[in-house]
């Protein structure tokens, strides 16, 4: 271990031990400054929050890229997460429920700026969490708890724009989640929309930054949000392709959700609706359930892989709608790795800050955990079996 030998120097009048107690305190509390900075800067309120990022945002990328900033919200495509919270690793014995390998934080870190997640009440304690289907089957937490785990990593990252997209499986009022916002320390950062039907005048991303509005929220469904505005109904703004997909010649372009649009993918561009496209295969499992299928990853995710793959779904959407997709939700997201394709449709060549990840397929047979991944496999099997047959 070095010695801090600064402690050590000779200083004037040392023999003095009123002025070496200061020396030695001043020199302590020169090391501590930058971590103690780094904790106030999570509480800065929203208004400082704004000056900070103005003050940086001259010369720094926006989401990864300086040819972002001056583009609207809506004439970008945003990588995203599918199920974001419900992770597929060792700590869980590869849960087959489980949509991706990495953390929400190692996502936002690599390039992902959609985060989706599936609201349910925990019947037990009687909150509000991130859980896969039920609260029974995979269980990530309160959503308070992910929601501060966003907002931590937006502190540290002040010139990016993050979008969330909450599937309420508990059919949770604005209040409800707006609640949840709060105790996150997050909603004074969330974006209010201008409009409340869809709209094609989004802000730019720059403008985003510099209001300090730079979390974009949107729940399906939502029957108002009169309580909290910053939460924007999804199918109001947004329209999906199918999401249920489980052979690669599968997927399609056309317009699935919502269902008042009667599949008429003119009607919901025309309307200034921002499409988002789905692309994740399902595979089917006992009793006819359905798990996220991490098989085909090398084709699903990937910019070239032919039929079924990424890059040429989004070469087709581009072409289909005439612009493309603002958003791309994909399951395992490192693998592929998607973000090329999404790359490739922004035009961005040379991403600023963004860390790399393994595009490695992980699961119980590549990491060598064997019949202990299997054993906890079959346990969510028999799980979604009876919660399949009790509904």
């Amino acid at each position: 271990m070095m010695r801090d030998t600064a402690l050590e120097r000779p200083i004037a009048g040392e023999s003095d031990p009123q002025l070496r107690k200061c020396w030695v305190e001043s020199q302590a509390s020169t090391t501590n400054m930058l971590g103690i900075s780094m904790k106030k800067l999570l509480l800065l309120p929203a208004a400082l929050r704004v000056a900070y990022a103005a003050s940086s945002n001259s010369s720094t990328a926006c989401n990864n890229s300086p040819s972002l900033c001056s583009r609207a919200y809506d004439n970008i495509t945003h990588l995203g997460a599918h199920d974001s919270p419900f992770i597929r690793d060792a700590s869980n014995g590869y849960d087959v429920s489980g949509n991706q390998y990495l953390n929400t934080t190692a996502q936002l870190s690599a390039g992902v700026r959609l985060l989706s997640a599936q609201v349910q009440t925990n019947s037990s304690a009687g909150t509000l969490n991130v859980c896969h289907t039920s609260c029974s089957l995979l269980d990530a937490g309160r959503l308070r708890d992910w929601l501060s785990e966003v907002n931590t990593w937006l502190t540290i990252n002040p010139n990016e724009v993050v979008t969330i997209l909450l599937v309420n499986g508990a059919s949770a009022t604005a209040s409800d989640l707006a609640a949840e916002y709060e105790a996150a320390g997050i909603s004074n950062i969330a974006y209010q929309p201008s409009s409340s039907r869809a709209t094609t005048q989004w802000p730019t991303l720059q403008t985003l930054i510099n209001d300090g509005t730079r979390l974009v929220n949107f729940v399906a469904d939502l029957s108002s949000n009169s309580a909290a505005p910053y939460l924007m109904n999804e199918f109001t703004y947004i329209f999906e392709n199918n999401y249920d997909i489980t052979d690669l010649t599968g997927f399609s372009c056309t317009a699935n959700r919502p269902t008042s649009l009667g599949n008429n993918t003119n009607s919901a561009l025309s309307s200034g609706m921002m499409p988002l496209m789905n692309h994740f295969l399902y595979e089917q499992a006992v009793f006819g359930i359905q798990t996220p299928n991490d098989t085909y990853l090398s084709v699903t995710n990937s910019e070239n892989g032919g039929v079924g793959s990424l890059g040429n779904a989004a070469t087709q959407c581009t072409s289909e709608y005439g612009r493309a997709p603002t958003f791309i939700l994909v399951d395992f997201f490192n693998a592929g790795p998607a973000i090329a394709t999404v790359d490739r449709l922004n035009g961005v060549t040379n991403p600023v800050g963004r860390t790399t990840t393994s595009t490695a397929v992980q699961n119980q047979s590549t990491s060598g955990a064997g019949s202990a991944g299997v054993k906890h496999a079959t346990l969510c099997f028999t799980l979604l079996a009876v919660l399949h047959f009790a509904l």
